[in-house]
Formats: structure tokens, C-alpha cells, sequence
């Protein structure tokens, strides 16, 4: 991973913007929408610094005097001088997906930006705030931490009672969806095959599976790529064979076919 994602509250907070012409208008607009006040090097509560100037001189010397005062510097058009970058957004707020590359290629982000616009209905915010509402339910009805995750990963999965993808998912959604039957999530034990180390070559099934397991038991050789389809919180484990009790939850059993 090039660089680690991360969400800024700009709410009320300086922002300094260097420049004019359409590159600063862009950042301008991005910087309000934020809800954050542009303001100019002077002002010296500012964290952050965006830097939209044509000459590559004036550019590379105003990054440096933001940078020297300890602020992270975007400076647009010119990634080797960024300490961040910005990313395409999908805006279904407070739902935000953000597609970056490096600065690799805007043209690659805003492509795929647009795809996942059309897949994210509208009203995906409206089931983030729902869900937010309903957390003392949730707690209420699923009193252990476990058992609770994996309730929510069953109401949103694909085919759920929750699925953000689903039209008919929705807010309204949620009083049915913690009135019903508690259907059990996947448990046990169950043995994935690798018939490569490339991670787009696991099925929808098996990457839903890394992404709902507690645990995951892996030879050796498994490559870090694969291991990384998998929670962040669940325990990978290199061992020769799975225990016969590998305890509560899901695991799961990674091995090369």
C-alpha cells in the first residue's frame, strides 16, 4: 500500500490555497465542500496547504515554505511534490469512497469513480445514518461484540435483509431486518484451495468468506496480497494444518491447491 487513507474533518478549520485559475477554483470548491475556509499563507493556524501555481519554480518554493512551517502539502499536477493526494470521490454522504492512485493517473480514478456511481444507489447514506440510529438497538439485540459483527456482516451482505447494493435495501429496512429471525453466520472451519497467488483470482465466494472470517489458518508460502482480502482484525495464523477446534466463528483454511 503507497500511502494510508484517511478521512479529514475540515469543518470550520483553515485551509491555505496558493494560486488562481481553474486548478485553485477546483481545490476551492473541494476545500468548501468540506466545509473548510480557504485562507492565504499568512494564516497561521492552518494544517494543511494546497498549492495550485503554473510556474514549477514558484510551485516547488511555496511547498517548501508550507512544508518547512510542519503543514502536509498537496501541490496540483506535480505528485512528487505531495505529501497527500486527492483522491476521485463517490459522494453518498456520510458514505464517502475514495479511488486513489498515487497520481499515477486521474483519468484512471475518475473512470472508475463513474462506474461505482452507477453501482451505489442514493439512498446508501440514508442506510449509513439508519444504522448509526439504530446502534443502541443493535446493542440491545446482540449484547456480545462477535455475535454482533456478525449479524451486521449477515443484514449486509449481498442477498441480505441490509444489502447496501439492493434497491429495496434501505432505513426502512432496519426494523425488519433486527425484529427477524437471527440467522447464524457461516461458522466452523472451511478450506480455501489458492489456484494462484494472484488475489483476483479468488472467486466472489472466497473473498466474501476472507472478508467475513474471524481467523485464518495459512501455509507459509501464502502471499501477504491474499492474506490482505481478509479483515484487518482477524488473526492470520501460519501453521502446517488447522486445529480440529479452531474455535468460535468463522475460519478459514488457506492453502495452495
Amino acid at each position: 500500500m503507497h500511502s494510508l487513507p484517511i478521512f479529514l474533518d475540515l469543518t470550520g478549520r483553515p485551509v491555505v490555497l496558493l494560486g488562481d485559475g481553474p486548478a485553485a477554483a477546483a481545490k476551492r470548491r473541494l476545500i468548501e465542500r468540506a466545509g473548510g475556509l480557504p485562507v492565504d499563507e499568512a494564516d497561521r493556524a492552518a494544517r494543511i496547504g494546497f498549492v495550485a501555481l503554473a510556474d514549477d519554480d514558484d510551485a516547488t518554493a511555496a511547498a517548501g515554505r508550507l512544508r518547512a512551517r510542519g503543514l502536509l502539502v498537496n501541490v496540483a499536477d506535480r505528485p512528487a511534490l505531495c505529501d497527500f493526494t486527492l483522491p476521485a470521490i463517490v459522494d453518498r454522504d456520510p458514505v464517502l469512497v475514495a479511488i486513489g492512485t498515487a497520481g499515477r493517473s486521474a483519468g484512471l480514478a475518475k473512470a472508475l469513480r463513474q462506474r461505482l456511481e452507477a453501482l451505489l444507489p442514493a439512498g446508501l447514506g440514508a442506510l449509513a445514518d439508519a444504522l448509526f440510529a439504530a446502534r443502541g438497538a443493535i446493542r440491545a439485540r446482540w449484547d456480545d461484540a462477535d455475535q454482533r459483527r456478525r449479524a451486521i456482516d449477515a443484514g449486509l451482505a449481498e442477498g441480505g435483509p441490509l444489502d447496501p447494493l439492493a434497491q429495496q435495501g434501505g432505513p426502512g429496512a432496519i426494523g425488519g431486518w433486527l425484529a427477524g429471525d437471527d440467522r447464524p453466520a457461516p461458522g466452523g472451519i472451511v478450506a480455501i484451495a489458492l489456484r494462484s497467488a494472484d488475489p483476483d483470482a479468488l472467486t466472489l465466494a472466497e473473498a466474501r468468506l476472507l472478508g467475513q472470517a474471524d481467523r485464518i489458518y495459512h501455509r507459509p508460502g501464502v502471499p501477504p496480497v491474499i492474506l490482505d482480502r481478509a479483515r484487518a482484525d482477524a488473526e492470520r495464523l501460519s501453521c502446517t494444518a488447522p486445529p480440529a477446534a479452531p474455535g468460535p466463528g468463522l475460519s478459514i483454511d488457506l492453502s495452495f491447491a
